[in-house]
C-alpha cells in the first residue's frame, strides 16, 4: 500500500476507532512526517524499518537539542503509528515495543516560548545606548540557533546583508552557512547605525559585530548577564541562558514542521550516527527551511 493511502487509513483510524480529534488526529500525521523524512534520507521506508532505525531518529531528536516533551510528543505519535501498522497487518512486527522515550527530568535543558521569546525582546529599552544592541543580539542568538561562543566571535565580514547568509565558524574550527532572516537584518542595521557607528572601536576589534560599551568585544558572560536580566524583566521563572535560545531554536523549528537534516546543518551538530545524511544539503534548501519554518519569520510576514 502507498505511504499516501497508509497514512490517510491512519487518520481515519485515530479519527474513528481512536476518537481523537480533528487537530489531535492531524498532530499525530505530522509527527510521522519527521520519521518519513528521516527514512527517506537512510533510504528506507516505514515498512522495513527496524528498532535501530528509530533508535538513531531518537538519537537524532536528541542531538539536535530538540526539547525533551517535543521528542517524547514525537515518539508517542511514532509508536501510536506502529500499532497502527500491526493492527492492519502491513508490518510483521512492531519495532517500536523497545523504543525508550525521554526522560522528563529537571535536569533537562528549559525551552522557551515564542511568546516568552517575545515578552524579552519588549522589555528591552530601545532609549538606552546598548539597547539595539541587545535587541539585534535575541535576534540573532534565536534566530539562528548560534553557541554564545559563535555569538560573541560573529564578524561583521561575515554578515552577507544581500544573500540573506551568515557564515560562522563552531566547534572543531568548522565553518558554516545559517540563514539569516530580514528582521535579524534589519536589527542588525539599526544597531550598526545607531550605536556602533558612535564607538570608538578599540585595536583588533573593528570586524566584531557585536561590541561592549567600550568598544571591544563581548564576553560569554555579559551575554548570559543580558539574557538572564531580561528573563526576570520578563517575569520569566525558567532556568534560561544563552543556549536555552539555541534549544528554542531547534525545537520551535522542528515543531513548526522543518527537516530535520536542514536543521541539523544550521546547528552545525555531528552525529556518528547521523553525520553523512547531514552533509549534503545545498543552500537553497537550507534557507527555505528556516524562513518557511521559524516562527519570528511567519510572524513578521503576516
Amino acid at each position: 500500500m502507498e505511504l499516501e493511502k497508509i497514512k490517510q487509513h491512519y487518520l481515519g483510524h485515530l479519527r474513528i476507532e481512536k476518537g481523537l480529534s480533528s487537530n489531535t488526529a492531524q498532530a499525530y500525521c505530522h509527527d510521522i512526517e519527521h520519521l518519513v523524512r528521516f527514512l527517506d534520507a537512510e533510504h528506507k521506508d516505514v515498512v522495513s524499518a527496524t528498532t535501530s532505525d528509530l533508535e538513531t531518529f531518537l538519537a537524532t531528536l536528541h542531538d539536535l537539542g530538540i526539547a525533551p516533551r517535543s521528542q517524547a510528543r514525537i515518539i508517542s505519535g511514532v509508536k501510536s503509528f506502529y500499532k497502527f501498522l500491526k493492527l492492519e497487518n502491513i508490518v510483521d512486527v512492531n519495532p517500536t515495543h523497545l523504543l525508550p522515550s525521554p526522560r522528563l527530568g529537571r535536569h533537562l535543558p528549559q525551552v522557551l516560548s515564542l511568546e516568552e521569546i517575545d515578552r524579552m525582546i519588549d522589555c528591552i529599552d530601545l532609549s538606552k545606548p546598548q539597547g539595539q544592541r541587545n535587541r539585534a543580539i535575541i535576534e540573532v542568538l534565536y534566530g539562528c540557533g548560534l553557541r554564545v561562543s559563535e555569538l560573541i566571535d560573529l564578524k561583521l565580514s561575515q554578515v552577507f546583508e544581500q544573500e540573506e547568509y551568515i557564515t560562522v565558524v563552531g566547534k572543531g574550527n568548522k565553518q558554516r552557512l545559517i540563514p539569516i532572516s530580514g528582521e535579524a537584518l534589519r536589527q542588525i542595521d539599526l544597531y550598526l547605525e545607531q550605536t556602533r557607528s558612535n564607538q570608538v572601536v578599540k585595536p583588533g576589534c573593528e570586524d566584531i559585530l557585536f561590541l561592549n560599551r567600550r568598544g571591544g568585544q563581548l564576553s560569554r558572560v555579559m551575554i548570559f548577564y543580558i539574557i538572564k536580566e531580561l528573563c526576570e524583566m520578563a517575569g520569566i521563572k525558567k532556568t534560561v541562558s544563552p543556549h536555552t535560545l539555541r534549544h528554542s531554536f531547534a525545537t520551535h523549528l522542528l515543531e513548526g514542521g522543518a527537516n530535520l537534516r536542514a536543521i541539523q546543518q544550521m546547528l552545525g551538530h555531528e552525529s556518528i550516527a547521523t553525520t553523512e545524511i547531514y552533509t549534503h544539503i545545498d543552500r537553497t534548501t537550507l534557507r527555505n527551511e528556516i524562513l518557511n519554518h521559524h516562527p519570528r519569520n511567519k510572524m513578521h510576514d503576516a
